[in-house]
């Protein structure tokens, strides 16, 4: 079954630099952090030694559009998973939080690519 992406889906579409995170400094390990979305569900996560495919879902949190996704992959090798979500911050930025499945989580803001 084909879901349809709100129409406010297209406003996160494409790649979007990881510009700030809480938690971790040295984000650009293997190349430039960045999340994307891309399609109705889909997208990528590449931060520390973290490459990852997400799955997406658009919706609201708190009256704002939102994107919320789970994503899995690999850290240095290493199969990985976990969760996040976003929503559309000032000056046309992403503000969001990452978790890692039982191990760390930040905030983080992202700026379009």
């Amino acid at each position: 079954m084909t879901r349809r992406a709100p129409s406010f889906a297209r406003a996160f579409a494409g790649r979007w630099r990881i510009t700030e995170m809480d938690e971790w400094d040295e984000i650009d390990l293997l190349g430039s952090a960045h999340i994307a979305f891309t399609g109705k569900d889909g997208g990528e996560l590449e931060l520390l030694a973290i490459e990852a495919d997400l799955d997406v879902r658009y919706g609201s949190r708190d009256g704002a559009a939102c994107a919320e996704f789970s994503w899995e992959g690999f850290d240095d090798g290493t199969a990985i998973s976990g969760r996040g979500w976003v929503t559309l911050g000032t000056a046309g930025r992403l503000v969001g939080h990452i978790f890692i499945h039982k191990g760390d989580d930040s905030g983080f803001v992202a700026e379009r690519d």
